[in-house]
């Protein structure tokens, strides 16, 4: 029993214990809920009255750019104000000008019907008394006015008859003694103008040998080696006493290219017979005509033309061995091309096809069959036959005068023609000879008597005469520019056409003192 009763107080003083227990730790937790959700409540306080904070500075924010961008449309709303307000007061100025300015015309226009009504009656008075006169006249000479006018023109016409037969009489006389003498003129001065030196330099080339031994291998044994080269090349050689040089003679450059370089590979070859002759001739041909296309392909690539048809590609190719007046033909067409270009590009035009153009304006020039036409012309036929456009044919056509132009790139590329031709030291003529040219084509017109100053402008394409009013007058004037255009064109050497404008001024100076 004492056992059992002491257990049973064991248990009774543990469950007690752990009830205490129980009952403090409860009280623990709700101090600690409490304190918990007392710390919350602060904290969320605290991050109330952050956000209330940031929310009243991001609408301070808000509204001081509102503000901001009402300001700045209002500033732009009296300024757009501001000037109309200017345009208002000057449109009220100009209508107050007008309205002065019509004031001004009822005035001038009713001053200037006082004037033709005075001038009616003066008209009437005049006719009243020209009639008089004429009746006076009648009655003076027995004839009527229809009559008096008949015989008048009758005599005029007789007298002015008589004059012209004489002088037409003394003009086919005076013709007569100087025909052929001027006419023998006239062909030898074409032939000193168009024979130039160029000429013998752009028909012969010269292959340069290391010794004159090489010339009797050339000729080969009773001339057959001489033969097969001529008869392959279509080129003639000159083998004569000329030290260590062989001349090519011929009209076609492409040909004497091919002759020039079959003759330098069988010279450093060494076997010169006629069958090698045909072998290297044939080569050098082949070698040639790629050159040509290549040459051809590079320059339509330079200039960015496309789409040129294989043939014109070949002749712009050929002109690489063709020159005028010394002017390589590819270099001045190229730098017509880009000056065509340029123009058109000034001028608002369309770049490309000016361009395309001036490549292709002297490709008659270089056909392989040499009709018998015009090379604008012909350049012209052949740029149709290879499908280029209108305009395009008929610059190429027009750029000599021999067609109508039909389109703004004509003119551009006979400009741009005379330019490249014409500048200094394009074509075969020295800056001092051009100075010299230019300073006798002034001095020439200087030499008439009248003549105040002369001036050469567009690289000696015009020569322009100012002369004194005083002493020459209207019809001397237009004799005179006769007269300088002929001598101009008797005695001097020159690429083109000179253009002589002689100008007549009449000054009245008189001083106040």
């Amino acid at each position: 029993m004492e056992i059992t009763s002491i257990v049973l107080g064991a248990v009774g003083g543990l469950v007690l214990g752990g009830v205490l227990m129980f009952l403090i730790l409860d009280r623990m937790l709700k101090s600690r809920k409490k304190s918990i959700i007392d710390e919350a409540k602060k904290e969320g306080q605290s991050i109330k009255k952050d956000k209330i904070l940031q929310a009243k500075e991001k609408f301070h924010q808000l509204k001081q750019d509102h503000e901001r961008k009402v300001n700045e449309e209002n500033r732009k709303i009296q300024s757009r104000t501001d000037s109309i307000k200017s345009k208002e007061k000057t449109l009220s100025r100009q209508i107050e000008q007008n309205k002065g300015k019509e004031k001004n015309l009822e005035k001038l226009q009713n001053q200037l019907d006082d004037q033709l009504n005075l001038v009616s009656r003066q008209k009437g008075e005049l006719e009243k008394l020209t009639e008089q006169y004429v009746e006076q006249l009648e009655s003076v000479s027995g004839l009527s006015k229809d009559e008096a006018k008949e015989k008048m023109v009758t005599t005029l016409k007789d007298e002015a008859k008589t004059e012209a037969v004489a002088h037409i009489k003394d003009i086919m006389d005076e013709a007569k003694m100087n025909a052929s003498k001027e006419a023998k003129k006239i062909v030898i001065q074409t032939i000193q103008r168009v024979a130039t030196e160029q000429v013998i330099e752009n028909s012969v080339s010269v292959f340069n040998i290391d010794s004159d031994e090489i010339k009797g291998r050339i000729i080969g044994r009773e001339g057959r080696n001489i033969r097969a080269i001529e008869a392959a090349t279509g080129v003639e050689l000159i083998i004569d006493d000329t030290p260590e040089a062989i001349i090519l003679s011929c009209f076609d450059p492409v040909r004497r290219e091919i002759a020039r370089l079959a003759l330098h590979q069988l010279v450093s070859d060494g076997r010169i017979h006629p069958a090698r002759i045909e072998e290297v001739v044939s080569k050098t041909k082949k070698s040639i005509e790629e050159e040509i296309i290549e040459v051809g392909k590079r320059t339509c690539v330079d200039l960015g033309i496309h789409g040129l048809h294989p043939q014109l590609t070949k002749m712009v190719g050929r002109m690489k061995y063709r020159s005028s007046y010394g002017q390589n033909l590819l270099q001045h067409s190229r730098e017509v091309a880009n000056l065509c270009a340029t123009m058109a590009t000034e001028l608002g035009l369309n770049p490309k096809v000016a361009k395309r153009s001036g490549l292709l304006h002297d490709i008659g020039k270089v056909p392989e069959d040499e009709p018998e036409l015009p090379h604008a012309i012909l350049g012209m036929k052949l740029a149709e036959k290879y499908g280029e456009k209108k305009d395009v044919c008929n610059a190429i056509g027009a750029h000599h005068d021999e067609i109508e132009m039909t389109s703004l790139i004509s003119p551009i590329v006979q400009v741009c023609d005379a330019i490249s031709g014409a500048r200094p030291g394009a074509r075969r003529e020295i800056v001092e000879s051009y100075i010299q040219r230019i300073k006798d084509l002034e001095g020439l017109a200087l030499e008439y008597p009248g003549v105040q100053k002369s001036y050469a402008i567009q690289a000696g394409r015009e020569l322009r005469v100012l002369v004194e009013s005083e002493k020459v007058s209207d019809k001397r004037a237009d004799e005179l520019s006769f007269e300088i255009s002929q001598k101009i064109q008797t005695e001097m050497t020159y690429p083109g056409q000179v253009k002589v404008t002689v100008i007549r001024e009449k000054r009245a100076v008189n001083y106040a003192k």
